[in-house]
């Protein structure tokens, strides 16, 4: 890729809050909070951690300005770095044409090819310049020492670059994924925040929250709440077949029960 596309992506994340710089001072470390899992939860059926890109695909033409949303598998979690947590938890970063590092015990580098979302951040808006990339997205701790957890590389081409101003596609909101109306089970349930942070309870970090699901059954049965204490971006479930009415919550961190977002809502038939 060029400097110059790069570091026009670099800055565009900074604008956006997408890049932050290192911690001065390491805090003390938070333990994860306990977390109980409802009968309807189960493992996910790939079995093992990953961080994917959810709305981009090996070998897609994009145009730019482009909102990348970032998803996490596995029961990990994203956590800001400003209150360093135990765990299964981290924070993504965007690779820009280039590979995993080759030592997974040095911390990742700040540069235009590492993009770092150290806030607790979901997405991102990459400005390219038209030409041919790989991205990778690859989980790391409050240190920037990165886990092995990280997509497979992406190659996209931009085919065009607009005009339009980046901050206007970013919208604050959640949002709530499944796989279509009527889905068999197991089914996955992901949950995306834009222009919101998520991170752990537990950290008590302003400007951050944790999701909240409720699963309603459209008939006999209670409801069953599940809150993700510890940052998590999915769930995977199991629940009898029947209609249900998913409702989900982006819950303040700092002030709970207090909500950073308006309810996003689904109605699935489990078949």
């Amino acid at each position: 890729m060029s400097r110059r596309g790069a570091l026009a992506a670099v800055g565009l994340a900074l604008a956006l809050g997408g890049a932050v710089c290192l911690a001065q001072e390491a805090p003390k470390l938070i333990a994860p909070s306990p977390q109980p899992l409802h009968a309807w939860q189960v493992p996910p059926p790939q079995g093992a951690a990953e961080a994917y890109f959810v709305n981009l695909r090996n070998n897609d033409k994009i145009e730019t300005p482009f909102v990348v949303k970032f998803g996490l598998s596995g029961g990990w979690g994203l956590a800001p770095i400003a209150a360093p947590t135990g765990g299964k938890s981290g924070h993504h970063h965007l690779l820009v044409n280039r590979e995993l590092p080759l030592d997974f015990k040095k911390p990742l580098p700040f540069n235009d090819q590492y993009i770092h979302f150290g806030k607790g951040q979901m997405e991102t808006v990459i400005n390219l310049a038209p030409g041919n990339y790989t991205l990778r997205l690859l989980l790391a701790d409050d240190k920037h020492l990165p886990h092995f957890v990280y997509s497979k590389p992406v190659s996209i081409t931009v085919v065009k670059k607009n005009p339009t101003d980046p901050a206007t596609l970013v919208k604050k909101g959640i949002e709530l994924m499944v796989a279509g109306d009527a889905v068999k089970t197991p089914m996955r349930v992901q949950f995306h925040a834009s222009g919101l942070n998520v991170g752990h309870l537990a950290q008590k970090q302003k400007e951050t929250g944790h999701f909240r699901l409720t699963v309603v059954p459209q008939g006999k049965g209670p409801e069953a709440v599940m809150e993700f204490f510890n940052g998590q971006t999915e769930v995977w479930l199991s629940p009898p077949p029947g209609e249900y009415l998913l409702k989900l919550d982006l819950i303040d961190n700092a002030n709970p029960p207090r909500t950073l977002a308006e309810t996003a809502s689904q109605t699935v038939r489990v078949q």
